[in-house]
């Protein structure tokens, strides 16, 4: 699944096009690598994501094709 796709998915960024945009302005990195809006993300794979003053630091659980908010949070486990 694309990073960008994954971000909107897991609700970790709420649209995919402003998941697209922190990946092109270097704000996510997909194992310590930044990665663009089409990289591909992988179970195991730890994604950082800085957001203002904040980081976050999730490890990739499932990459399924999850639309529902209830299962959102099973698709990652922040470290």
């Amino acid at each position: 699944m694309r990073i960008d796709k994954f971000l909107k998915n897991s609700r970790l960024i709420k649209r995919r096009t402003v998941a697209k945009e922190a990946c092109e302005k270097g704000l996510v990195k997909i194992n310590d690598k930044i990665a663009k809006p089409g990289d591909e993300v992988n179970v195991c794979d730890i994604i950082s994501l800085t957001l203002g003053s904040n980081e976050i630091k999730v490890r990739v659980k499932d990459t399924s094709d999850v639309n529902s908010k209830a299962l959102a949070d099973t698709l990652y486990e922040r470290i």
